[in-house]
């Protein structure tokens, strides 16, 4: 299938001389984390110009099934692994936060971090169903929104409901090194080469993957705490 996402400019990200951190947030499951996660990572952290990538791994997803869900630690535990020597950190600091919804979290994170600019990171396969998450609106409103092309999922996500009201607010992927500039709603759109991995793929490959980590006890490179 052609993507319809536009093409990102390939001349380098330009710096605005500020303190600010910028930040790439990446929620989801990992369950597990695998390389795609990482690839799309390291290509956002080099479109949009950011110092690192927070790979948000969620104590429970809303709208996943409970069943077949690792427990929090074995998946921060695998996250870590697979992020290892890259700018990227994993984090379960939504169990600290105690916020379920991304909205949520992502008001607490703005508030708990004033020196950080963020932006929101998804795949097109998110942006599909955007708008069955709680107070999508209030999301775009609070961040820009970075939209990484998945195979499969542009058509759908171009079509979605979100997109009929995000559309007017979608910026220039070659302006996407200015982000921080940008007044949300805004939205750009990446096209990244396919990659066809998956978590969902890589469980029924390997059902027992997170066996490696059973009883872990792992600190938490953002908070310090321990996941237990």
């Amino acid at each position: 299938m052609t993507s319809h996402f536009p093409l990102l400019a390939t001349s380098p990200p330009r710096w605005h001389g500020d303190a600010m951190t910028r930040i790439g947030l990446l929620g989801g499951s990992f369950n597990p984390a695998h390389g795609g996660h990482r690839a799309i990572s390291l290509f956002a952290r080099q479109a949009l110009g950011l110092d690192e990538i927070w790979w948000l791994v969620s104590p429970g997803n809303p709208l996943k099934p409970a069943k077949g869900m690792a427990p929090l630690p074995t998946r921060l535990a695998h996250a870590r692994k697979v992020a290892r020597r890259a700018p990227i950190r994993a984090t379960a600091i939504e169990r600290q936060l105690r916020t379920r919804y991304t909205v949520d979290t992502l008001r607490a994170l703005v508030r708990r971090y004033p020196r950080n600019d963020f932006v929101w990171l998804m795949g097109a396969d998110n942006l599909a169903q955007f708008a069955q998450w709680r107070d999508w609106r209030g999301i775009a409103r609070q961040m820009p929104i970075a939209v990484i092309a998945r195979p499969g999922y542009d058509d759908a996500a171009r079509g979605s409901t979100a997109m009929a009201w995000l559309r007017r607010f979608v910026r220039s992927a070659r302006q996407s090194a200015d982000w921080t500039n940008w007044r949300p709603p805004a939205l750009v759109l990446l096209r990244f080469r396919p990659d066809p991995r998956s978590a969902t793929l890589l469980r029924q490959a390997d059902p027992l993957w997170h066996r490696e980590y059973e009883a872990t006890c792992v600190r938490d490179p953002l908070t310090r705490r321990l996941i237990v």
